[in-house]
């Protein structure tokens, strides 16, 4: 049996693309095949498993997958916004953690005005939330 999985539809579509060209591009040209049917046979479990998230039906009073949260880091008053998404789409480059990283975890449930004090390999940090919304 597949695990859920959550995607954004941007990331569904990535994902489909990737199986795709694993599939019918790389395959028939790849002298590895062992190790292409690997990453297909993974693909293939992750999309079986893939459902979009319809954002329009989710609250912004808590934070939650997709929610786009504004933090201010206490010790430093730096503010940092990042976007709660799947393992598979996190890129912290453009702010997108996953919901399973450090922060991902010490934030989500969290509501405006609350402070989440989290472990990251540089210490302990606690961060305001300043803001939610999709």
């Amino acid at each position: 049996m597949s695990k859920i999985s959550y995607y954004t539809q941007e990331g569904l579509n990535k994902l489909k693309a990737d199986l795709d060209q694993l599939r019918f591009v790389d395959r028939p040209h790849i002298s590895q095949q062992s190790m292409l049917e690997m990453k297909i046979a993974k693909l293939e479990l992750m999309f079986a498993g893939a459902r979009v998230i319809d954002e329009s039906q989710l609250a912004t009073d808590k934070v939650l997958a997709l929610s786009i949260v504004e933090v201010k880091n206490l010790k430093t008053n730096t503010k940092m916004t990042f976007t709660l998404v799947a393992e598979t789409e996190a890129d912290f480059k453009t702010g997108k953690i996953s919901i399973n990283s450090p922060i991902g975890i010490g934030l989500l449930g969290k509501r405006v005005g609350d402070v989440a004090e989290i472990n990251v390999p540089a210490g302990l940090v606690q961060f305001e939330i300043i803001s939610i919304s999709r």
